[in-house]
């Protein structure tokens, strides 16, 4: 089928009142910006819908990139003809004509915003459902399941016809919500905590800890690999590399073991504090689920969020594990992040650590440290790379 134009819902975007309009244009740049590689098409709104006229353009292709962007709930390819009554039935009838294999029921939607239209919407569908059934004997209207639905749309700027509707990932537009940095391990859930918080509509940056030799090459560009998934769904990923070698390497030395876990994540938290506040970050994100592991549970929260003032957004902090493994799968990020290539994280954790640490048992062990020193140096040595959406080298030989 040759559709014309693909007709955008925005779900969420239509409750924001007053400042719908903002949301609307961060939208708009969203989709112009995943179709740039498409000449042709031209991208417009109106009040309530956005559409794409493709003229010419491969419209399976165009579709496949509307579905990484946040704040579509649904689209529609449609074909457009002029509100003439025989034009919209014998549009119909040749829409559902195409459906493979030919359904067996029916119904027909009709949504008249244009009020200048003659008929009612009840009239429309009424009559198109009758030109249908004139034409096609072996078919029934079924308004409860039926296999397929043919959903007119007669609006002031032309009138749509289309017999499928295409899920979005909803939320907001990326960029609509501020700026927040990412805790980015190579697990499996720093990666859907970053996409989560991109469907609020946060533009994302992302601060990964690298120790070599403790960790290898191939750690860190495991993790390049899993900003490369995030900027499908968001453009451009900032990746900020920082050398954690030296600070892991005092916290084994001077600091007891089951607490060094605990003061690892303090470190981290003071250093992409300074590093959001220098990239005009407003929170910090984590993949952290409460008591998943021994640094997860309230008291180790507590005690690691004591060193920052920065807002700490934890959206996986209700879900088990099952149901952030989903996730990663839909997004396309579990199989690289189930790599065996370790990050700090995993490689100095304790045999036991404590469960319940104490803020003020922290700040003791830590005055054996250099903190300020400690936090100053590993922010001055921090690599800063673009993490494109063009393809990537995917790790694939871990032997």
């Amino acid at each position: 089928m040759n559709y014309d134009v693909i007709l955008i819902r925005y779900g969420e975007l239509a409750l924001k009142g007053k400042n719908r309009d903002l949301f609307e244009e961060a939208l708009v740049r969203s989709v112009k910006s995943v179709l740039r590689s498409f000449y042709k098409i031209k991208v417009r709104r109106n009040y309530g819908r956005m559409y794409v006229e493709l003229h010419g353009e491969d419209s399976q292709a165009v579709m496949e990139r509307l579905k990484r962007v946040f704040g579509i709930s649904s689209f529609s390819p449609t074909v457009q003809v002029e509100p003439d009554e025989e034009l919209i039935k014998e549009k119909s009838l040749e829409m559902i004509r195409q459906i493979q294999p030919e359904p067996r029921t029916f119904r027909v939607e009709t949504r008249r915003a244009d009020k200048r239209f003659p008929k009612t919407s009840m009239e429309v569908s009424r009559m198109v459902g009758t030109h249908i059934l004139r034409n096609l004997p072996a078919i029934k209207v079924d308004v409860h399941q039926p296999e397929a639905v043919v959903n007119i749309e007669i609006r002031a700027e032309g009138t749509y016809i289309s017999c499928q509707t295409i899920p979005g990932p909803g939320g907001l537009p990326v960029g609509s919500g501020g700026k927040v940095l990412l805790l980015l391990s190579g697990g499996i859930d720093s990666p859907v905590a970053g996409w989560m918080m991109m469907k609020r509509g946060v533009m994302l940056e992302a601060i990964h800890f690298h120790s070599p030799p403790f960790t290898s090459e191939r750690s860190l560009e495991k993790v390049r690999d899993l900003a490369h998934k995030l900027t499908k769904w968001g453009g451009t990923v900032r990746l900020h590399v920082v050398p954690f070698t030296d600070i892991q390497t005092a916290i084994r030395q001077n600091c007891p073991e089951d607490y060094m876990i605990t003061i690892m994540r303090r470190f981290m938290m003071r250093i992409s504090e300074r590093i959001a506040d220098d990239n005009n970050a407003l929170a910090l994100a984590t993949g952290e689920s409460l008591g998943q592991v021994a640094s997860q549970t309230l008291e180790s929260m507590n005690t690691i969020n004591d060193v920052v003032s920065i807002p700490i957004l934890r959206p996986l902090i209700a879900m088990d594990k099952s149901e952030i493994m989903d996730i990663s799968r839909r997004i396309d990020t579990y199989e690289l992040s189930i790599l065996p290539f370790e990050d700090c994280c995993t490689i100095f954790t304790p045999k036991k650590p404590v469960t319940r640490p104490k803020p003020y048992m922290a700040e003791r062990f830590e005055e054996k440290l250099d903190v300020d020193a400690m936090v100053e140096d590993a922010v001055k040595r921090t690599v800063v790379e673009e993490i494109t959406s063009k393809p990537r080298e995917v790790i694939n030989d871990l032997f």
